[in-house]
């Protein structure tokens, strides 16, 4: 699997989640991923992830302002999602 497919499916799983900004989903949601320190340290680079530290947990969401760019994003590296998904 490459760490571009892993972003992608960290990004569309935040999006059907709904959580945009200040809506995180904490990070023992995604132990499953086997790049997740390194796609969320990329993603954080380009600025489509927004990390939350609590004094208990660490969370993520997506960054708004990039709605755009990241639905186009998970669009091409995941084409087999139905249509609709991103509202």
């Amino acid at each position: 699997m490459s760490i571009e497919l892993e972003e992608a499916q960290i990004m569309f799983k935040l999006a059907r989640k709904v959580k945009w900004g200040a809506s995180y989903d904490r990070d023992e949601y995604f132990k499953r991923f086997q790049y997740l320190d390194e796609a969320i340290k990329d993603l954080q680079k380009k600025d489509w992830i927004i990390i939350h530290k609590k004094p208990k947990f660490i969370a993520f969401s997506l960054n708004p302002k990039y709605k755009m760019e990241i639905i186009e994003f998970v669009k091409r590296q995941m084409p087999e999602l139905p249509q609709g998904w991103e509202k």
